[in-house]
């Protein structure tokens, strides 16, 4: 070798392994690993001096989560314009137009609103008689939704312990980071569809992150009973949430609320309240027990096997051991 001249990473790096006597080793170098030696052979090294570093199983279970392969490539500009709902270029409110007849402009609205009443009555009767012809099958059995958020921990593993004696739960993993509402209500009406055409929601849980008083629903989208009432999404998907519950269920279609204690407050209440009020005319009720009560646990057989479940919990936050070991 030539007094001077100097190799690159891995070259050294196989220069600096070779020539070990009396060991049939063989010397792997990669740039990847910033020419660390790594020894790979026989002889007779204990096991342990085997190393290579073994590849990380991968933890999630690849399953189909609503919203993940969205694409967020926005510019500055996007973002900035999605960042205000209204121009600020010109705060002074425009005077409006007095010059018409009040009284003919009162006239003119109560009789939209009307016109408005009677399409709806006309459209929920439609629809309930709809309803009622695709669930007059033999052997029906009213759907349960399962609406998963990627922000639980493990909750890829959820739709492995669900009651197996029930076909009737569809789970559907969402991803908190990146489906939008219109992402999760386009799933729900798609599986819907699968499990039974014209069928609606009877039963519903909602699994996610949140506290007293609120809802993690989505990134930056945290539903407080405030909120519910003020941002146009947010209210928007309720009451389209709300067109796919059942209008034949001669009870009110329940959704049940896990992964958090929203009544932990009188906010969780005043939540409940605002959004049953956005879902009317259709009865909707919202629980959120505690899971160690008795009505936590008959929630959690509703849904689940509840020897999984309890597993599941046990293992939820635990580094140490896969899940898959334990199924």
């Amino acid at each position: 070798m030539q007094l001077g001249r100097r190799l690159d990473p891995e070259r050294q790096a196989l220069h600096l392994c070779s020539g070990v006597e009396g060991e049939p080793w063989k010397a792997v170098a990669g740039r990847a690993l910033g020419g660390i030696c790594l020894w790979v052979g026989g002889g007779a090294r204990s096991q342990g001096e085997h190393w290579l570093p073994t590849p990380k199983g991968n933890f999630r279970k690849h399953l189909r989560m609503v919203g993940s392969r969205r694409v967020k490539a926005q510019t500055f500009a996007e973002r900035r314009e999605r960042s205000f709902s209204r121009s600020w270029s010109d705060p002074t409110p425009m005077k409006a137009d007095t010059s018409h007849d009040s009284r003919d402009s009162s006239d003119l609205q109560s009789s939209h609103c009307t016109l408005d009443e009677a399409f709806e009555d006309l459209d929920w009767d439609t629809e309930k008689g709809l309803e009622a012809v695709a669930c007059d099958t033999e052997g029906f059995v009213p759907p349960k939704v399962m609406l998963i958020s990627s922000k639980v921990p493990k909750a890829e593993y959820i739709p492995t312990i669900i009651r197996r004696d029930d076909p009737s739960i569809t789970p559907i993993l969402y991803d908190h980071e990146h489906a939008t509402f219109e992402d999760i209500l386009e799933e729900i009406e798609r599986k819907l569809n699968v499990y039974h055409k014209g069928a609606k929601i009877w039963k519903m849980l909602i699994f996610c992150q949140g506290g007293p008083g609120h809802l993690y629903l989505l990134k930056n989208k945290v539903a407080t009973f405030a909120k519910v009432e003020k941002e146009e999404d947010m209210i928007h998907f309720w009451k389209r949430l709300s067109r796919l519950m059942s209008k034949v269920n001669p009870e009110p279609n329940v959704i049940h609320i896990m992964g958090c204690y929203i009544l932990g407050n009188p906010n969780g209440e005043k939540l409940f309240q605002n959004l049953r009020t956005l879902m009317t005319p259709y009865r909707v009720t919202f629980e959120s027990p505690l899971e160690l009560s008795a009505q936590g646990k008959q929630m959690i057989e509703t849904y689940f096997d509840f020897r999984l479940y309890r597993l599941w919990k046990s293992r939820q936050h635990s580094k140490l051991l896969d899940f898959d070991d334990v199924l």
